[in-house]
């Protein structure tokens, strides 16, 4: 268990650190009953400020963090997640198989997009780098949105990588899903693949277009012509 006073003095400084009101950030996260973030509360810091205090609690023990990480405010787990990216990038193999294990066991607490989106690729997808990607696929076919969202997200490491290929595959295997929060990551997964390889994206596009969500063809095609985005918009699917 996380000692009363540690917890305390962390809830304290963020407490001392509030900067935008609550309620934006619960309109923001569509906290209201029957939306995807009804499950949770906030604060009020913002995430650079998050970042900045996350590295006066580096030496936080993986005890504490559980507690951390299990928070029923948004800013605490971001804050939790940040330590243990902070802590994976500077562990050694060993270490980095804890901190994997560790998020792996965390992960039902990492359950808002934002939460997602700061952590997947810096550690389901640096440590799957070199390994089997079974895992990820297992995952985008999971019933738990957040689950589907670490998948393609965590491909994001390959990515900058230069290895486009897991992101594809994966991206095929959510083109059906039903979520909005998924078919904007995939489509932003797609628009970074398209960075590194835009024939491999346009290649990807003129297969599936016709069963891609509207939003996820919206997010992939930014960076192209005028011309071109029209072209993409008028074949897609308008789920």
């Amino acid at each position: 268990m996380i000692k009363n006073d540690i917890f305390q003095q962390i809830r304290n400084t963020l407490l001392n650190s509030v900067t935008i009101p609550a309620e934006r950030l619960t309109f923001f996260f569509k906290t209201t009953e029957g939306q995807y973030g009804e499950h949770d509360r906030f604060i009020g810091v913002t995430v650079p400020v998050l970042r900045k205090i996350a590295q006066s609690y580096y030496n936080l023990s993986m005890d504490n963090l559980s507690r951390l990480i299990a928070s029923e405010f948004n800013e605490e787990r971001f804050l939790a997640l940040i330590i243990l990216i902070n802590k994976y990038q500077k562990a050694s193999d060993n270490g980095k198989k804890v901190f994997y294990e560790f998020y792996l066991d965390n992960m039902r607490y990492i359950n808002n997009w934002n939460l997602v989106d700061a952590s997947a690729h810096h550690i389901i997808g640096a440590y799957l780098w070199d390994k089997e990607k079974d895992y990820l696929f297992n995952l985008a076919k999971s019933e738990i949105l957040w689950e589907r969202r670490i998948a393609i997200v965590a491909t994001w490491y390959f990515i900058k990588k230069n290895e486009l290929k897991t992101t594809f595959e994966i991206a095929k295997l959510l083109l059906k899903d039903k979520q909005d929060l998924i078919h904007k990551a995939v489509g932003w997964m797609l628009r970074e693949a398209g960075k590194k390889d835009e024939k491999q994206l346009i290649n990807f596009l003129n297969k599936h277009v016709l069963q891609m969500p509207r939003t996820t063809v919206r997010y992939a095609i930014e960076r192209f012509s005028l011309e071109k985005r029209k072209n993409y918009l008028t074949n897609s699917s308008f789920t």
